[in-house]
């Protein structure tokens, strides 16, 4: 997989895609990931990539030529699956979409910045809008850093136990159970005996009871979402 990344604010970027996960997948070769300074692509002498908008409100807005020839520069170089804006308005971005979004051969995320991009953009290049959550942050680097990582940890060989990420949460629209590990007990506080009886079929009874409890108890709108 290859995944481009065009954003004003590169420097935002440089610790999640090279350290941890990431930087594992990318040292085996299992993805590229690489990070465009979308000043490089303004033909103002200053490398300006923002102005007022046109309506007069309050805050910049991202050029559409510089983002316009990022884009072209790469989408002529090879045929993108899916042209990625990330924008609090857009749709959520769930583990499902992480699931789809993973079987892709090549990613572009352009990351909007202070009030957004030129809306042209979005009407003629762009081909899908996600947000993170529903509140607004200084740009869209971060969101893009969290659905790239979504999505590589679930590329076949990133993890070293691929059935890890089959386990997480919202795969199968629960939560994850509880988890533990050694000592079994610490100040009194002891591991569930079920887990250590050696039962395959009793614990993943057990697993499959407290992620129902879980979700019911925390996230109730995952059970209701399902009806």
């Amino acid at each position: 997989m290859r995944i481009d990344i065009i954003t004003g604010v590169p420097e935002l970027l440089d610790s999640p895609v090279n350290h941890s996960i990431i930087k594992r997948a990318r040292d085996k070769g299992l993805v590229e990931v690489h990070i465009h300074n979308l000043r490089d692509h303004s033909k103002d002498k200053h490398r300006k990539i923002d102005d007022y908008a046109f309506s007069g409100d309050a805050g910049m807005v991202l050029n559409i030529q510089p983002i316009d020839d990022a884009i072209d520069s790469l989408t002529r170089a090879r045929k993108y699956q899916e042209i990625i804006y990330t924008t609090p308005d857009g749709a959520p971005f769930r583990q499902q979409t992480a699931n789809q979004l993973s079987t892709c051969e090549n990613l572009i995320f352009l990351c909007g910045h202070y009030k957004g991009i030129d809306q042209r953009i979005r009407d003629h290049l762009v081909t899908r809008e996600l947000s993170i959550g529903d509140y607004v942050m200084t740009g869209g680097e971060l969101a893009a850093a969290v659905m790239v990582d979504c999505i590589i940890r679930l590329i076949p060989g990133v993890l070293s136990d691929e059935t890890s990420a089959l386990t997480d949460s919202f795969q199968d629209g629960l939560l994850a159970p509880p988890v533990y590990t050694r000592p079994a007990e610490y100040k009194g506080w002891k591991v569930p005996e079920i887990l250590m009886s050696g039962n395959a079929a009793e614990i993943e009874k057990w697993k499959f009871e407290q992620s129902l409890e879980r979700t019911k108890k925390l996230r109730p709108d995952l059970l209701r979402d399902q009806r």
